[in-house]
């Protein structure tokens, strides 16, 4: 079940919304919001899994909020709640989730509910042994101590100094090259204090959590020298030293694409993550045509599409995954799952880009659907 949390302005809708999401089965209304500024106070404590958004509010819109929701809680769900289509860029710029248009209806709860339980179905995390620490840095930025609570950062600067590390583990990193991408509106000597400070607030915090992560000082600059956990990034990079064009480890390919929660820390504006953003985003898809791949050759036909599904529920409009998963349907006979998922991604490609779908796929489903109806 998913907690939940809606901020609407107007009572009569919020009462509304209330009572369609809350008579699905799939989700828990842990608060309900007219003020924006309410709702900001009390999410931290309520930890939402789903935050319903309404995008035109006075003093605070739901894109100004979207932003703040992403500073405190870097897992929370962000869904839009708006009478109209124009906001759907924007809404995507905040990481948005989804994207609904008023009236709410049941309907449109449900399938909400479908995508997040598939995500949550292909998000199972690596087994750990001998610890209850964790680290995730797909899908968010997450570090859980031994008792399983949520490490909560002092500052933004000491958060993301920790992420860069982790991010670059084992790795050498000049404190320098550090001034530059944390601090680079300081002068030197300030933005050298600085770090020694923020430095040391991560080295107190995670003492006082008990989380061994070791941080070196070096003769330049630091590195993380252990971690108490294997996560998500250390494996994709250790997976990525050690793979062969010629050998695909199934089982370990399978391990990483169900850590792969979302992009590299979702919902954080570090302008240093995108290039590893990318490479990871890659990575991830490679592996998912590899398995994919592996999957046809054995005509385990449910399997590729479990993995379409999966990796559709991250990059809903990625034209070539979506392209692949009409064809098993088309090719195992499913022509009602074919267009079902074809009349989906159409009306995906107007609400969110404003476009109509390519050509090519349009061109395409009509040959497929004419050739089932002959």
């Amino acid at each position: 079940m998913f907690n939940v949390v809606i901020v609407e302005d107007e009572m009569p809708i919020l009462e509304l919304m209330k009572y369609v999401i809350g008579q699905n089965r799939h989700y828990r209304i842990v608060g309900a919001f007219t003020n924006p500024f309410e709702a900001l106070e009390c999410l931290r404590d309520q930890q939402p899994d789903v935050a319903f958004l309404d995008i035109e509010m006075p003093r605070m819109n739901g894109l100004e909020l979207a932003q703040k929701v992403n500073e405190l809680l870097a897992f929370t769900k962000i869904v839009f709640t708006t009478a109209y289509a124009n906001y759907a860029l924007d809404a995507f710029r905040v990481y948005a989730f989804d994207y609904i248009l008023k009236p709410i209806t049941p309907t449109a709860i449900e399938r909400l509910a479908n995508r997040l339980l598939l995500l949550q179905t292909h998000a199972a995390p690596v087994e750990q042994k001998g610890t209850p620490v964790s680290i995730s840095c797909f899908g968010g930025f997450e570090v859980r101590d031994p008792t399983g609570a949520l490490v909560r950062w002092p500052t933004r600067k000491t958060e993301e100094l920790l992420a860069f590390l982790l991010c670059h583990f084992g790795q050498d990193i000049s404190k320098w090259h550090l001034i530059d991408l944390l601090w680079s509106d300081m002068t030197v000597d300030r933005a050298a204090h600085n770090l020694h400070n923020t430095m040391y607030r991560l080295k107190k915090i995670l003492k006082e959590c008990e989380i061994e992560i070791n941080i070196l000082k070096t003769i330049d600059g630091y590195t993380v020298e252990s971690v108490p956990c294997e996560y998500d990034v250390q494996l994709f990079q250790k997976y990525e030293a050690a793979a062969s064009d010629e050998h695909l480890d199934v089982e370990k390919a399978e391990q990483l694409c169900a850590l792969y929660k979302g992009l590299l820390l979702e919902k954080k504006d570090y302008l240093w993550k995108v290039p590893l953003e990318v490479a990871f985003s890659k990575q991830y898809e490679a592996l998912t045509r590899r398995l994919i791949d592996h999957d046809l050759v054995k005509g385990e036909w449910k399997s590729a599409e479990k993995r379409l599904s999966a990796f559709l529920t991250v990059y809903p409009l990625h034209e070539e995954m979506n392209m692949a998963l009409l064809q098993i349907y088309t090719q195992c006979g499913y022509l009602p799952k074919a267009e079902k998922l074809y009349s989906q991604l159409e009306s995906a490609y107007r609400r969110e880009l404003g476009v109509d779908l390519p050509w090519e796929v349009r061109n395409w489903m009509q040959k497929a659907t004419e050739g089932q109806n002959r």
